[in-house]
C-alpha cells in the first residue's frame, strides 16, 4: 500500500505512502486459494511470469484498457516496463516536491526495489506510465486494495481497486491536468473491471491541494484513516454516483 498522494494539482506527489512504506503494497500474503477465489477464477501467483501477471489477472488487464480522451490530451496507462522505464521514474521519484510523499529518492537501486515486487508478483499492484498525447508525463499504480495492507485499516469490499498518481512535470501541475486525469483513470477502472464497486484512495490529510483534486475527479471523502507512516484522508469514488459527482 503505497502512497497516495500524487502530485496531482500541486507539486506534491502522491504515492509513496498510501499507508505503510515504499514496499508495503505486497506485504500482505494470501493463500493461493484465496487470491484465486478474489480473482473468482484467475489465479496469477508464485511462478506466473510477471509480463502474464500484469496482462490480466487479479486487475482485469490495465494494458489492454486502451486511450482515453480527456480535455488535456488523449491518456493512456502503459504497464512499465523496468529496463525501458527506470531512469525516467527515477527522475521523477528524485523531485523534491515527489520525494517528500513518495519517499523514494536516491538512485535507481532504490526506484528498482519498489517496482520489482510489483512486476514480479501476483498480479495485485500493476505499476503504469500515464502516457499523455503520446508523452509518459505521470506514474500510476493500480492495485487491488482489497487485498493490500491498506484493508486492514477500513472496511473493504471484494474488487475494490486502489490509485496511486505521481505527475511528474511542474508544468502540468497546479492547472488541473491531476484532476483530469484522476477522472479518467477511476473511469477506466469503472469501465473495465464490472466487478469493481468503488475506486479507493488515500492522499496524505495534509495534502490538501491533493485531497482537493480528488474531490474534483468525482471522488468523496469517507473518513481520516491512521496508517502506518500517515493520517490520510479515504476517498472513494462509488460506481453508483459516478455520473452525480
Amino acid at each position: 500500500m503505497p502512497p497516495t498522494d500524487a502530485s496531482t494539482d500541486t507539486g506534491t506527489s502522491p504515492t509513496p505512502h498510501i499507508g505503510g512504506g515504499a514496499d508495503d503494497t505486497l506485504d500482505l500474503r494470501l493463500p493461493e486459494e484465496l487470491i484465486a477465489l478474489f480473482g473468482e477464477g484467475t489465479p496469477t501467483s508464485v511462478g506466473v511470469p510477471s509480463d502474464a501477471a500484469s496482462a490480466g489477472g487479479l486487475l482485469d488487464a490495465p494494458a489492454g484498457w486502451g486511450p482515453v480522451t480527456t480535455s488535456v490530451g488523449v491518456f493512456r496507462l502503459v504497464p512499465v516496463r523496468i529496463e525501458r522505464d527506470l531512469a525516467r521514474i527515477t527522475r521523477w521519484m528524485n523531485d523534491p516536491a515527489v520525494a517528500a510523499f513518495w519517499e523514494l529518492s536516491g538512485p535507481e537501486a532504490v526506484t528498482a526495489a519498489h517496482l520489482r515486487p510489483q512486476l514480479d508478483g501476483d498480479g495485485r499492484s500493476i505499476p503504469c506510465l500515464g502516457v499523455l498525447d503520446g508523452i509518459p508525463m505521470s506514474y500510476w499504480e493500480i492495485y487491488r486494495a482489497d487485498l493490500d495492507p491498506l484493508a486492514r485499516h477500513y472496511p473493504s469490499r471484494p474488487h475494490d481497486t486502489g490509485i496511486h498518481l505521481l505527475v511528474a512535470g511542474v508544468a502540468d501541475r497546479g492547472r488541473g491536468v491531476g484532476t483530469t486525469l484522476l477522472r479518467a483513470v477511476s473511469g477506466l477502472v469503472l469501465d473495465h473491471r464490472p466487478r469493481c464497486g468503488r475506486v479507493i484512495a488515500e492522499p496524505d490529510l495534509r495534502n490538501t491541494p491533493s485531497v482537493s483534486a480528488f474531490l474534483s475527479a468525482g471522488f468523496r471523502f469517507q473518513a481520516e484513516v491512521d496508517l502506518p507512516d500517515k493520517r490520510a484522508a479515504l476517498m472513494v469514488r462509488d460506481r453508483a454516483l459516478r455520473d452525480l459527482l
